[in-house]
């Protein structure tokens, strides 16, 4: 039997997704306590069922409450732990905090906090000779400036800790940099992170490693980048992982992805990594976090390659067990946005999408009447299509973003 702690701060549904996976696993000799600061009434009734053990903190984010919360689910667990896992990207500083303290397997605060820090990560990638886009951790006002004349306009601004394009932003020029550092002042205990804007397409490199050991590597294409997506309310987001990754195009990345996770230190997880192709072909990593990928990507994977990934993480983070799939098809979620602000009323197109692509369509969430309007690029809902062929995953996707219409009761409450 293998005792998993799984810690859940929120009981989120994409969080949920992964703890369901690990209560099916306990069929497979996985017994399960889950950790979070929500109440277990939090949490579904036919999940929680399958829990061998629940514990609750004030804050499942603090280290030491975490530890706390291990040490009693060991009780509950019969005496032991042996594996402490989470997915959230801000807590792993957390969690490797504590697998050291109660030296459990895993990865540990250096290597977590080099993945954390974005800044810290791309001074250790371009110390190794790795691309990535430059970068300035700015204390004050007088560096960011600084930076900004050095590095030319645009630049991005974000939080040297963030993830998922959440409070970054494309700055254009002084005068707009100076307005954004008098509302987020710079200062030495709460640095922001100025980095050159990338010209061309963005992409993921995702990866599965077993004991420093890239078993798997997947790439994504982004139509266009979350940042365009945050910053423009009409443009619908779309991705795809084409079927075949082995030819040249990729191969940059192939080999620069692999390294960088050498030398960030990473040992058994799946990672998630952000990479720019440039119009004259050079590649940039943008950022790395030590965790499965959010946004329906890790779903998307699970569709590329015939296999639950969701399950596939927790054998690996949990069991040390991943078995290599094939890369069997192209995947491509689009996701749906509204445009203004309100509750959804409803949406348009539906039937004449069914009926020009129902045929590859293999999941859908589709937004409901009284949802509110999301605040991420994600948007109120999606939809994943499926097939043998690149080009037809990619031309249905432009035909789901262009049919499908959300509205909004206007005036609604938001």
């Amino acid at each position: 039997m293998t005792h998993v702690v799984f810690a859940v701060p929120f009981a989120m549904d994409a969080t949920l997704r992964f703890v369901q996976a690990a209560c099916r696993l306990r069929a497979e000799g996985l017994r399960l306590g889950v950790l979070s600061q929500d109440p277990i009434e939090r949490f579904p009734p036919e999940l929680r069922g399958e829990f061998d053990a629940f514990h609750r903190v004030p804050d499942a984010m603090d280290a030491s409450q975490l530890t706390e919360g291990v040490r009693q689910l060991a009780r509950a667990l019969g005496g032991r732990v042996d594996r402490l896992i989470g997915i959230l990207e801000p807590l792993q500083e957390a969690l490797a905090e504590v697998r050291e303290r109660l030296d459990l397997p895993g990865m540990r605060p250096e290597a977590a906090h080099r993945f954390r820090d974005k800044a810290l990560m791309k001074d250790v990638l371009r110390s190794n000779g790795l691309p990535c886009a430059r970068h300035r951790l700015c204390t004050n006002a007088e560096d960011a400036f600084a930076f900004g004349r050095e590095s030319g306009y645009p630049v991005v601004v974000k939080p040297p800790a963030g993830a998922g394009a959440r409070n970054t932003f494309r700055v254009d020029g002084e005068r707009e940099l100076a307005g954004y550092l008098r509302t987020m002042p710079p200062s030495p205990g709460d640095p922001v992170l100025l980095e050159e804007f990338l010209f061309g397409r963005e992409f993921s490199f995702d990866t599965v490693t077993l004991d420093g050991r890239h078993l798997l590597h997947s790439v994504t294409e982004y139509a266009p980048t979350p940042l365009e997506v945050m910053q423009t309310p009409w443009i619908q987001w779309a991705v795809v992982l084409p079927r075949d990754i082995s030819g040249p195009e990729y191969a940059p990345i192939h080999e620069a992805g692999a390294r960088a996770l050498d030398v960030l230190g990473m040992d058994t997880g799946i990672t998630h990594m952000e990479w720019f192709r440039r119009d004259d072909g050079t590649i940039a990593i943008s950022e790395v976090a030590a965790r499965p990928p959010g946004a329906q990507f890790t779903t998307l994977l699970g569709y590329a390659h015939d296999m639950d990934f969701y399950e596939a993480w927790v054998r690996l983070v949990a069991m040390d067990r991943f078995e290599v799939p094939e890369r069997r098809w192209a995947a491509g979620a689009a996701f749906l946005r509204a445009q203004g602000e309100g509750r959804v009323q409803g949406i348009r197109g539906l039937e004449e999408a069914q009926a020009e692509i129902g045929d590859l369509v293999v999941e859908a969430k589709l937004p409901q009447a009284g949802q509110p309007k999301a605040s991420s690029y994600e948007g109120e809902g999606y939809v994943i299509l499926r097939d043998e062929d690149t080009d037809r995953v990619r031309g249905g996707l432009q035909r789901v973003v262009s049919l499908l219409c959300v509205d909004l009761e206007q005036g609604g409450a938001p």
